[in-house]
């Protein structure tokens, strides 16, 4: 039975990748938006798009933070799926194209964020 599910699996569902997207609210803070992307598995757009609705929800908090001030992580919805047509070695998940007036500044700021995840990691090579 459990080969069959992985038969299942692999032949019929498919893989997306979803945005869903919370409203971080906090007294006396400007709202502020948290969009994840979440790998769903399956076998249609319509129910990887319940899938992510159920995670979203399934998510949502509400708890003080070190100042004592409340804060809430509401559930807004799922804004994209993206069908994931192969999994391989070093394909393109998702892109977005960033905007800046200040290109050094930004490609500065992906210079320290590498630095500092390479700083962080065991490298082998």
């Amino acid at each position: 039975m459990y080969i069959v599910l992985i038969l299942i699996q692999v032949f019929i569902m498919n893989w997306y990748i979803t945005k869903i997207v919370f409203n971080i609210t906090a007294e006396q803070n400007n709202n502020q938006f948290d969009e994840q992307l979440r790998l769903v598995n399956a076998a249609s757009r319509e129910e990887a798009f319940l899938k992510a609705r159920t995670i979203g929800l399934r998510e949502e908090d509400t708890f003080y933070n070190d100042n004592m001030r409340e804060v809430k992580w509401e559930f807004v919805n799922v804004s994209e799926i993206i069908p994931v047509n192969k999994l391989e070695d070093g394909i393109e998940l998702y892109s977005r194209i960033h905007e800046t007036e200040d290109t050094s500044q930004y490609i500065h700021v992906v210079h320290q964020k590498a630095i500092a995840l390479r700083k962080n990691s065991t490298l082998l090579y």
